[in-house]
C-alpha cells in the first residue's frame, strides 16, 4: 500500500482530528466502551455520538477506560430534534454532558433542521453553551446551503461544521464547495454507504491496485477533498484497524478519476423529515 508521510495539515482541520469513530447502533455498553477505548488507543482522537443514539453513557466510558487524555479527545454530539427549544437544549446538553462524564464537548451539533428546530429560538442556546464554555465549537448536521446561511446570520459563534452523509455514492459537491467558499468543514456519516461500497467496481479496482479495502479507498478519497472528515461506524477492532489504515493510503489522479466517474448516486440515510425531501 503506497504510504504517505502524516502531519498536522493533513490529519486535523481546524484542530478537529479527520478520521474519527462513528458509534450509531454501537448501543450495547460493553460493546460501545470497548470499541471507543480501543480506538483511541490505537490512535484515534475524534469520537463522535448523538443523543439519539442512546449511548452516550457507554461513549464516556470507553473515554474513561482509554489510556488517553481526555483533553487529547475531540469529542462530538448531537442534540436530538425533539430537544432544540431553547431551554431544552440547554438543559439536555448539560444531561449529555454528565453522561458522557465530561466537562465539556469539543463539537456540539443541531441533529437535524426538523421538528423543535427554529433557528431564532436554537441557536442562541447553542450561543449560550459555546459562551458558557461547556462547547468547544458550534456544529449543525444535515442542513442545506439555505439552513447554512440562516445558521450563521443568527449565531454569534462560528458554524464549525456540518455533518453529513457523504461517500462515493453521494459526494455532496455542492456542500463540499459551500464548505470551502464559507470556511465551514465537513464531516461524513456513512461514509461506507452502509457497506455499499465494497460492492463498487471502480473501488474494487483501486483497492486491488493498492492491496487495500474499498472501506479505505472510499475513506483516503473523502480525506483527499479538501474540508472534509469522516466518522465510519465500526464496533470491532478488526474493522477500527482496517478503517485507520486509510490515513496511509495515497490515492493518485487516476485513482480520483475512476472514483469520480461512478454515476450512481444513492442516499442511505432518508427521512422524511429530511430537509431535502
Amino acid at each position: 500500500m503506497a504510504q504517505r508521510e502524516d502531519s498536522s495539515d493533513q490529519s486535523q482541520l481546524d484542530g478537529m482530528p479527520r478520521l474519527g469513530l462513528g458509534t450509531w447502533e454501537n448501543t450495547d455498553a460493553g460493546t460501545c466502551a470497548d470499541s471507543v477505548r480501543q480506538a483511541l488507543e490505537m490512535g484515534y482522537r475524534h469520537i463522535d455520538t448523538a443523543q439519539a443514539y442512546d449511548n452516550e453513557a457507554h461513549v464516556g466510558e470507553g473515554i474513561a477506560q482509554a489510556d488517553v487524555d481526555r483533553e487529547e479527545v475531540f469529542l462530538a454530539t448531537k442534540i436530538w430534534t425533539s430537544n432544540l427549544s431553547y431551554d431544552d437544549v440547554i438543559h439536555t446538553a448539560k444531561e449529555s454532558l454528565d453522561k458522557l462524564g465530561v466537562d465539556y464537548v469539543d463539537l456540539l451539533y443541531v441533529h437535524w433542521p426538523a421538528n423543535e428546530y427554529n433557528p431564532e429560538d436554537t441557536l442562541p442556546a447553542f450561543d449560550q453553551l459555546y459562551d458558557d464554555g461547556l462547547v468547544e465549537n458550534v456544529g449543525v448536521s444535515n442542513f442545506e446551503p439555505r439552513h447554512l446561511d440562516e445558521a450563521q446570520e443568527v449565531l454569534d459563534a462560528p458554524v464549525f461544521a456540518n455533518q453529513v452523509e457523504m461517500h462515493p455514492l453521494l459526494p455532496q459537491d455542492e456542500l463540499v464547495e459551500y464548505g470551502r467558499e464559507n470556511d465551514v468543514n465537513l464531516v461524513a456519516y456513512s461514509p461506507l454507504a452502509r457497506g455499499k461500497v465494497f460492492d463498487v467496481p471502480e473501488i474494487q479496482q483501486v483497492a486491488e491496485k493498492h492491496d487495500a479495502s474499498e472501506a479505505q479507498v472510499s475513506l483516503a478519497w473523502l480525506l483527499q477533498r479538501d474540508g472534509v472528515a469522516a466518522i465510519p461506524k465500526a464496533s470491532s477492532e478488526a474493522h477500527i484497524r482496517d478503517n485507520w489504515g486509510a490515513r496511509g493510503l495515497e490515492l493518485d489522479a487516476e485513482d480520483v478519476e475512476k472514483i469520480e466517474s461512478i454515476e450512481t448516486r444513492e442516499r442511505q440515510v432518508d427521512p422524511d423529515f429530511a430537509p431535502w425531501n
